[in-house]
């Protein structure tokens, strides 16, 4: 490992602490400026007025001819369905609440 001499050891000494103050002052300098980026944002954007929100409209009427939710299984049951719609879902990329399944069929 070599000798260590006396003026190697003050150096890393004198490193470690020179590291130790920068951490120090970074630690309080911190919270002041925290401080003063807040008190800039809030003389920047006053507090904003109470402004009234709207009442919710209304849901759309459901167009015409729009799907009702029922799905048609023909010679199919439920689980196979389910594994079905599971897969084409899968495969798309699309979501399974956004995908409409009319009927299903078995071939």
């Amino acid at each position: 490992m070599g000798n260590l001499s006396a003026g190697a050891f003050l150096v890393a000494l004198s490193g470690i602490v020179i590291v130790f103050l920068m951490l120090a002052v970074l630690c309080l300098m911190i919270p002041v400026i925290s401080k003063c980026v807040r008190m800039t944002q809030k003389e920047a954007s006053p507090a904003p007025a109470a402004v009234p929100t709207p009442a919710p409209a209304a849901p759309a009427p459901a167009p015409a001819g729009a799907y009702g939710g029922e799905v048609a299984l023909i010679d199919v049951d439920e689980k196979t369905a389910a594994c079905i719609m599971a897969i084409v879902s899968h495969e798309t990329g699309i979501p399974l609440s956004e995908l409409v399944f009319k009927k299903i069929k078995a071939l």
